[in-house]
């Protein structure tokens, strides 16, 4: 299709804006009153759903709070000091990953010692083109792990066939966040050469 021509022939350009998405996602502890659309949202999710998992299980799902009672129904499960952080995030996204099919055979056997650590696997890499896209699209996020799961899964019908794991406050800021040092590849890296 032209489309994908049109990626073959720009490749590098591609390379350059995700490197840029990369460099310019931080995570944001203040956000101004303002609403992310609908629309901007949705790119978002779709954005996540494109990500790899396992035998193309797709297990992760997002619960996304954008009325006021949703809102507050999701900070009361945040402890104070992530309150604080997220508040006039003009949305909350609930993540979930749905248990014992990521890294499982058809017959419920683990296929790995790990088990359910691929569906979480899966989630991460889901969360991290929601994250990527956000950026893209000028929308600032923090990723939120102390939370109240159950309060969660009570306030959004979430089955127990699904696991609670974050809460990605989304929104707009109007503040220069400043990255953290990061460490050198020699930090966190070997490489065998031969």
């Amino acid at each position: 299709t032209p489309l994908v021509q049109y990626r073959y022939k720009n490749f590098g350009g591609l390379i350059m804006e995700l490197s840029e998405a990369l460099n310019n996602r931080k995570s944001t502890r203040h956000y101004i009153d303002k609403k992310v659309d609908k629309s901007l949202l949705d790119e978002m999710l779709l954005a996540a759903n494109l990500a790899p998992s396992w035998k193309n299980s797709q297990t992760p799902r997002f619960y996304v709070a954008t009325g006021e009672k949703s809102k507050n129904a999701v900070r009361e499960a945040l402890p104070e000091f992530n309150r604080k952080n997220s508040e006039n995030a003009s949305a909350y996204i609930v993540t979930t990953v749905v248990l014992n099919r990521s890294g499982f055979d058809k017959d419920g056997t683990a296929v790995t010692e790990i088990g359910n650590g691929w569906g979480y696997y899966d989630l991460g890499l889901n969360n991290m083109a929601l994250l990527l896209k956000a950026t893209e699209l000028g929308i600032s996020t923090l990723v939120m792990g102390i939370r109240d799961g159950e309060k969660l899964r009570k306030e959004f019908d979430i089955p127990e066939t699904e696991a609670v794991v974050s809460v990605i406050a989304v929104g707009y800021t109007d503040s220069e966040i400043v990255r953290p040092k990061r460490k050198s590849v020699e930090d966190f890296s070997k490489f065998y050469e031969d």
